[in-house]
């Protein structure tokens, strides 16, 4: 089996990166520099014409998109459980993972680039307070289902297995302390990607990625 991820530190790229290592199979790490512009250089638009992280090259084949990538990876390790199994937990669980990643994660990037929705400097100022708040509310969200899982007596999001949700909730939150939401504000979820990062595989990530958890200015 022949695997290559392309990666962006502290992006969401971050999710299959974990599962990756939380597989134990050999794989290929390639950093994608993107404050270099690197994902808009020929050679990486050759792999992803959209300029994005993360991809994976599974066998040859190109695999984008992030829900994508964690569908195949969850086929390729099964033993790992990376998504439940039973089809209502299954649908559940990616009925998150999809929040997370079409209506979580690109209201983040209103407040760090918004730049990519308005040309407008008054446009782009009114944003970032307002996303943020919406932010911080997302994370509220996020800690309810952190709350949730534990009132079921559950170790991680989806059950006793890590999941991409887990993991994909470090990177969130790490993201809310880049938009000045302190983690005292949603001091279970704080606990929670604490917990995450402790874990072995999560942390030789956070490693290779250079990662700081919180990023507020104040830490």
């Amino acid at each position: 089996m022949s695997l290559k991820l392309y990666f962006a530190p502290g992006a969401c790229s971050f999710v299959p990166h974990v599962l990756l290592e939380m597989s134990g199979a050999s794989f290929d790490p390639q950093m994608v520099k993107l404050h270099k512009g690197e994902q808009n250089s020929e050679d990486y638009k050759a792999i992803n014409p959209r300029g994005q992280v993360p991809v994976l090259v599974s066998n040859g084949q190109v695999v984008t998109q992030i829900v994508a990538i964690v569908l195949h990876l969850d086929q390729l390790f099964p033993d790992a459980h990376f998504l439940p199994s039973e089809p209502v937990a299954r649908a559940q669980a990616l009925s998150t993972l999809v929040w997370m990643n079409n209506t979580v994660h690109p209201t983040f990037t209103h407040i760090f680039m918004p730049q990519k929705f308005s040309d407008l400097p008054e446009v782009q100022a009114a944003l970032k307070p307002y996303n943020t708040q919406l932010f911080r509310g997302m994370l509220g969200e996020l800690q309810a289902l952190v709350k949730a899982a534990a009132a079921k007596g559950q170790t991680w999001l989806t059950g006793e297995h890590f999941s991409p949700l887990d993991a994909y909730s470090l990177t969130l939150t790490r993201w809310g302390t880049i938009a000045g939401i302190a983690p005292e504000e949603h001091p279970e979820l704080w606990a929670f990607v604490q917990k995450v990062a402790a874990q072995p595989a999560v942390a030789r990530v956070m490693e290779r990625e250079r990662l700081q958890l919180n990023m507020s200015p104040a830490a």
